[in-house]
């Protein structure tokens, strides 16, 4: 999806984990997807560079639906629908 698209998203949940280092935020990620239903949007919030690579390959582990990253100033969000 491009950046505008992935802005335009419903989001069910957003996780703020900007301020934890690996492990944090795919834990925090972890927590969170099971709190929302199927079909609904994840939006991942992290400062930690390999949030970036962790994320998506624990999404296509588990099923979930990988759907982009906007790069913003200093953070990235990330973006799952959960299968």
């Amino acid at each position: 999806m491009t950046p505008e698209e992935l802005s335009n998203l419903e989001i069910a949940k957003t996780v703020d984990a900007r301020g934890t280092a690996c492990p944090g935020p795919l834990l925090e990620a972890k927590k969170a997807i099971g709190k929302v239903e199927s079909g609904d949007i994840l939006e991942i919030l992290s400062a930690d560079e390999g949030t970036k690579k962790d994320i998506p390959k624990w999404a296509k582990k588990k099923n979930h639906e990988y759907l982009g990253t906007i790069e913003e100033s200093g953070y990235f969000k990330i973006y799952l629908k959960k299968q």
